[in-house]
């Protein structure tokens, strides 16, 4: 059995948390961030799947693989695989974005995912994204992020809006969204591109276009009386790609690659809008990465569908903690409870991937790595979320088990999840990859 860590390691394994989404206020930055973590622990980028074994990355836009691969591939190896999704519900700016009402400068935003509208409100704001820029070669790509407060969404005063606390907030994405961040001048216009492209370091006139969004700047931190809780934006599913990135190096670090698998990780962009992208679980990007890495290998495309069917896929995504305060909105049968272990999520209408197989092989690592489990289910007259496990499942035709941590306040710009549970998420996960 492994050694769950102490206390105090619990702690500075959520501290490394709350680094890692500080400094990834995009799905790019996400991407990048998981890199330089993977980097450190003898991972190489590159740019396509290489000839070989070893240690690689690749990243596309928000989106990376990372692989632990033996030299040559025969009719025993499969693949062992962790997937996640670095992008959250947030708002994004439209592509002609300045405006002015009531004297302020604005932002047009549009609305990416489910987000809790309402928790946009009355928060300092920063922007980050990447811009496309004019070049030789036909168009570069830079990050950007601006981490000072720039943006604010101020909610009507409620003397103007006498019934919302009885009768609710109730906001139109098209009028009630749009942040300032200036006072409107004729003389002196504010222009989204001249501070973007400032912020990325080139001229406005090279940028032709950009992915852009807005994030809170309050910094992440723990939280509560004894410290047991981490207060952070996009813990859904950011505290997923952390887990699974350290899980994957500290794999590697110990030399445990077996000669008949291939260990991978998958970090998916898009997950938050269904996942139908070039970069989303939905897509074929995985698949042809996979492919490749098995015929540098010396595999045939059979013995690459075999072992996608004999392999076996963690999809890790967060999951509902019990809300104290709205505990009849929960399973009555399966509470789940904040730093109460890793969660099995289970649908009879696969709304999670998992069956009775998958579900034995988490359990199993679970017991070996010494960390408590919790199993979620939905009410049976609520709709039940999905995430990118069926669709990975669907598309690979490998068995699938969907995990997650629980959190609380999930799609708030805020969320909140426990200490003890990123820690024992992470070596749940580690004990999985053997």
């Amino acid at each position: 059995m492994d050694e769950h860590p102490s206390s105090d390691d619990a702690i500075a394994v959520a501290q490394d948390l709350i680094g890692f989404i500080d400094a990834s206020p995009s799905p790019y930055h996400a991407a990048e961030t998981a890199a330089r973590l993977l980097e450190g622990a003898g991972f190489a980028r590159v740019s396509d799947a290489p000839a070989g074994g070893g240690r690689w990355l690749l990243v596309r836009g928000g989106s990376l693989v990372a692989w632990f691969a033996p030299e040559r591939v025969g009719p025993g190896t499969t693949f062992r695989l962790i997937g996640a999704h670095t992008d959250s519900p947030n708002l994004r700016i439209k592509p002609q974005p300045d405006g002015a009402r009531a004297g302020l400068a604005q932002l047009g935003v549009e609305v990416y995912g489910g987000p809790l509208l309402n928790s946009w409100l009355d928060r300092d704001l920063g922007l980050s994204g990447r811009v496309s820029v004019a070049g030789p070669d036909g168009g570069a790509v830079r990050l950007f992020r601006i981490d000072e407060p720039l943006l604010r969404i101020p909610q009507l005063a409620i003397h103007l809006d006498r019934e919302v606390n009885d009768k609710g907030l109730v906001l139109n994405r098209q009028q009630h969204l749009a942040p300032m961040w200036a006072m409107a001048s004729a003389e002196d216009p504010v222009r989204f591109a001249a501070v973007i492209a400032a912020a990325a370091g080139v001229d406005a006139e090279d940028v032709l276009a950009w992915d852009a969004m807005v994030h809170p700047v309050e910094p992440s931190r723990l939280l509560g009386l004894r410290r047991e809780f981490v207060s952070a934006p996009r813990i859904d599913n950011q505290l997923s790609c952390f887990a699974a990135v350290s899980a994957l190096a500290r794999f590697a670090e110990r030399a445990e690659q077996a000669p008949d698998t291939v260990t991978a990780v998958v970090l998916f962009d898009h997950e938050e809008i269904g996942s139908t992208s070039h970069e989303g679980a939905a897509g074929a990007f995985l698949g042809s990465v996979l492919e490749r890495i098995w015929l540098a290998a010396g595999g045939d495309r059979a013995g690459y569908l075999r072992a996608l069917t004999e392999g076996c896929c963690l999809s890790s995504d967060c999951a509902h903690a019990t809300n104290p305060n709205y505990v009849d909105r929960h399973e009555p049968d399966h509470r789940i409870a904040l730093n109460g272990g890793p969660v099995l999520k289970v649908n009879a209408n696969l709304r999670y991937a998992t069956d009775a197989v998958t579900a034995g092989r988490w359990v199993d690592a679970c017991r070996r790595a010494g960390v408590p489990l919790q199993r979620f289910v939905t009410r049976s007259d609520l709709a039940c979320g999905s995430t990118i496990g069926p669709l990975t499942a669907a598309q690979l035709g490998m068995p699938t088990v969907d995990v997650g941590a629980p959190q609380l306040a999930m799609h708030s710009a805020r969320e909140l999840c426990g200490v003890q549970d990123v820690s024992a998420l992470r070596d749940a996960m580690v004990a999985f990859l053997r």
